[in-house]
């Protein structure tokens, strides 16, 4: 894979396992379902602390099985827009993204499906490839191969639900709520925090060892790119789910600023893999070349 191609793709990534460490989600709300004061229509809205609002908002998450949500921001100087679709049962993501650095921007769009993940980088990507757009990336195939994950152990977190690592937030010490406002035409709370990562480890305590395991993966990426603190902002509806989630802190290659607005939730997520006509496999240019790809 040619080095630009990689590095867009890797960009890409990046910014969905961020946003998958801090972000929560839930069924489908809209402003149909807020009454005025950001309860649901018809009823009386009941006060609730902002640890426990966000705990509320937590849970629900773990209950998605799929979503649709755009994304946008900044990460060590790599800038990330666009939107995603994805299913947790069976595991399955289409995701169209506009990311890398000022003098290496690209487009590209991602699927994930079975066992294999498409990239297309347009007609850039055309130009590489003989004509054809596509790049397969057989994962178990080609780790068998070379011994190395080519998207640099991103890959696995690809089908990573950005909703996962909600509880992040409820790790807050100075949790507070802002107040009202609106998101997507979404009536909202609003809730701010900061974190420390040991205070997120230490929270983990708590969790099961499966969700313990995820989670401490997840902070060692911000820890690699060393971060000890994040400041967070929560927009939660009057149903206890996320509609937005904003992430910011200063790494040791410039900032972080990541935010994720949730669109659509436990709606069916199709992806197909593209005509094999398009598609190159990376395992297939990597047979016999001499030191991999």
């Amino acid at each position: 894979m040619r080095s630009t191609y990689r590095r867009t793709a890797v960009a890409v990534l990046a910014g969905v396992l961020l946003c998958g460490t801090a972000a929560c989600t839930g069924e489908k709300s809209g402003p149909a379902a807020v009454g005025e004061n950001g309860g649901r229509a018809g009823q009386k809205p009941v006060e609730v602390t902002p640890a426990a609002a966000v705990r509320k908002a937590a849970d629900n998450s773990r209950r998605i099985t799929s979503l649709t949500y755009r994304m946008s921001g900044e990460v060590q100087g790599q800038t990330m827009e666009g939107t995603a679709a994805m299913s947790m049962k069976p595991p399955a993501m289409q995701m169209h993204m506009k990311g890398g650095s000022a003098g290496e921007a690209g487009e590209v769009e991602l699927r994930l499906t079975g066992d294999a993940m498409y990239i297309n980088g347009g007609a850039e990507a055309a130009a590489e490839m003989d004509g054809k757009s596509w790049l397969k990336l057989d994962m178990a195939e080609i780790k068998k191969s070379t011994g190395q994950d080519p998207l640099g152990g991103l890959s696995s977190q690809a089908d990573r639900n950005p909703a996962e690592e909600s509880a992040s937030m409820s790790a807050a010490r100075d949790l507070k709520k802002v107040g009202p406002a609106t998101v997507d035409g979404v009536r909202t709370t609003h809730y701010t925090g900061t974190v420390t990562l040991a205070d997120v480890r230490a929270s983990l305590a708590d969790e099961d060892a499966e969700t313990r395991e995820r989670r401490t993966q997840a902070l060692k990426k911000y820890e690699d790119m060393g971060i000890e603190k994040l400041s967070m902002d929560m927009w939660i509806d009057g149903s206890d789910h996320t509609k937005q989630f904003r992430t910011r802190s200063t790494t040791d290659k410039g900032r972080l600023d990541l935010t994720i607005t949730f669109v659509d939730f436990n709606k069916p997520v199709t992806v197909k893999a593209p005509p094999a006509s398009e598609t190159m496999d990376l395992a297939e240019m990597m047979k016999g070349a001499d030191g991999g790809a």
